[in-house]
């Protein structure tokens, strides 16, 4: 198992079908079993816990990417001021999703485990993320060229929050998962609505966020 620390609340692991074999487990059985993925799965945690020293508290946000010699996992504590997380389409209360077996033989595509985890017919529309620090945001700015999203940068309680509103017209689920998981590497996901951080916050830049930032600070 290759383990990659991306912050202090998100890893990715990547686990070759190899590797599951060596640990006792059969394909059938993750892509079948819910008991049998879910122990997978906590198994690999304790094991990136102990070597990276990430502990699971709380709820997790899950993505799954599948791969041709085997399945990425990135794994983020998400930031939790309500229940509005459980309405997220990228949360995951339980491990049934993260192994599952299409008709061909492939593991289910991350686009797919946003689809089916949303209870209602809606779209992934928007996203909100937590940054520690205005200097990460500007790190961030120059790899968010290609993504057509609305972003809009509050702060509030000294943490920066980044509210994301997908195209729904110019922007596919992947590019939303794209988008996602670059962002992942600098922030975490928060269940803060644009309400609430239009009520409670202070607003930096209420549009073009990236483009502002490379205007003014590079």
């Amino acid at each position: 198992m290759e383990i990659e620390r991306i912050n202090d609340d998100t890893v990715k692991f990547f686990l070759s079908y190899v590797d599951i074999e060596e640990r006792g487990f059969t394909r059938e059985e993750i892509w079948n079993n819910r008991e049998r993925s879910e122990e997978l799965f906590w198994e690999m945690m304790d094991e990136i816990n102990e070597q990276s020293d990430f502990a699971v508290e709380g709820p997790l946000w899950i993505q799954v990417h599948s791969k041709n010699d085997g399945i990425e996992v990135t794994v983020t504590k998400a930031v939790a001021d309500n229940d509005e997380l459980l309405n997220s389409p990228m949360y995951n209360e339980g491990l049934n999703n993260v192994f599952k077996e299409q008709s061909d033989g492939t593991f289910e595509s991350i686009e797919d485990l946003l689809r089916n985890s949303l209870e209602t017919d809606g779209e992934w529309a928007e996203n909100t993320f937590i940054f520690n620090e205005f200097e990460d945001v500007i790190q961030i700015a120059s790899r968010m060229h290609q993504f057509q999203a609305k972003t809009a940068l509050y702060v509030h309680e000294d943490d920066y929050y980044l509210h994301v509103e997908y195209d729904l017209d110019l922007m596919t689920n992947e590019d939303k998962t794209n988008m996602f998981s670059v962002l992942s590497e600098f922030a975490r996901p928060a269940s803060m609505t644009i309400h609430r951080l239009q009520e409670y916050g202070k607003v930096i830049f209420d549009k073009d966020v990236f483009t502002q930032i490379e205007k003014y600070f590079n």
